[in-house]
């Protein structure tokens, strides 16, 4: 049985845009609202004995809840692959620069401030690792938590300094 919502104007004089505006004449669009399945009731009502969940195994028990790459009860491809390696929990994590970068300031000392300042790093809080990616023409001394091999020579050839800052 479909109900049709109603649009009641209390005068002829309203328009129906106004009418339908209001909130006592506001009713549920149809479709909205749906019979609840009842389940278990005899074999009549075409939801009864299994209850619309097949018969027997996992499935048609309460409480099943099966993973993403469940396989069954076999062993999950996941876990029948070997794990190799460490990964730590804890990795040390640096904000990368490389010299090409750095050789672009026109400063002779660089130190984190500056590095944030010009917007090379997101935070002087954080860890600043400087790669030798670029090279470097004039004498820097730099500043920074951490140096590549590469980037130590390169600025020591150039007749630099590095400067490490314990975090």
């Amino acid at each position: 049985m479909k109900r049709e919502p109603k649009i009641i104007s209390e005068a002829k004089k309203i328009p129906e845009a106004i009418a339908t505006s209001k909130l006592n004449l506001l009713s549920v669009p149809p479709g909205a609202r749906h019979k609840k399945k009842v389940l278990g009731r005899g074999s009549s009502s075409g939801h009864g004995k299994t209850s619309c969940r097949g018969s027997k195994g996992q499935t048609s028990r309460t409480g099943h809840d099966m993973y993403l790459g469940f396989e069954g009860g076999q062993t999950p491809l996941i876990r029948r692959f070997p794990k190799r390696g460490f990964n730590s929990k804890f990795p040390t994590e640096y904000q990368v620069i490389n010299l090409k970068d750095i050789a672009g300031l026109k400063s002779k000392k660089i130190n984190l401030e500056l590095l944030e300042e010009k917007g090379l790093i997101k935070s002087k809080n954080k860890l600043v690792k400087v790669l030798g990616e670029g090279e470097v023409t004039s004498a820097l001394v730099i500043q920074a938590h951490a140096f590549s091999k590469q980037a130590i020579e390169k600025i020591q050839k150039a007749g630099g300094q590095i400067e490490v800052v314990n975090a």
